[in-house]
C-alpha cells in the first residue's frame, strides 16, 4: 500500500479483525461502541486492524455495518413495511 493510498481493507481482513474482537470478548454492538482508542490500540496488532475496528464502530453506530462488511460505501436506506 502506497503512503498516500487510503486504507481499504477487503472482506478477509475485516473477517480476521472480527474474529480477533470475538476472541477478546467483544461480541455485540454495545461492547464494540464502548471501546476507547486506548483499548483499540491494545487489541489491534497493526494499524490496519485498528482502522477496521474504528470503521466497525462508525458503521455499527450508523446502522450500516452490513454494507461496510460487504464493501459498499453507499447504502440507501429503505423502510420495511
Amino acid at each position: 500500500m502506497a503512503k498516500d493510498e487510503p486504507c481499504t481493507p477487503d472482506f478477509k481482513q475485516k473477517s480476521r479483525t472480527l474474529k480477533l474482537l470475538f476472541d477478546k470478548g467483544i461480541t455485540d454492538e454495545k461492547s464494540l461502541q464502548a471501546l476507547s482508542t486506548m483499548q483499540i490500540l491494545q487489541i489491534a496488532t497493526n494499524y490496519q486492524e485498528a482502522f477496521i475496528i474504528s470503521e466497525l464502530q462508525v458503521n455499527s453506530k450508523a446502522n450500516k455495518l452490513y454494507s461496510y462488511l460487504g464493501g459498499s460505501t453507499n447504502e440507501q436506506q429503505t423502510e420495511l413495511s
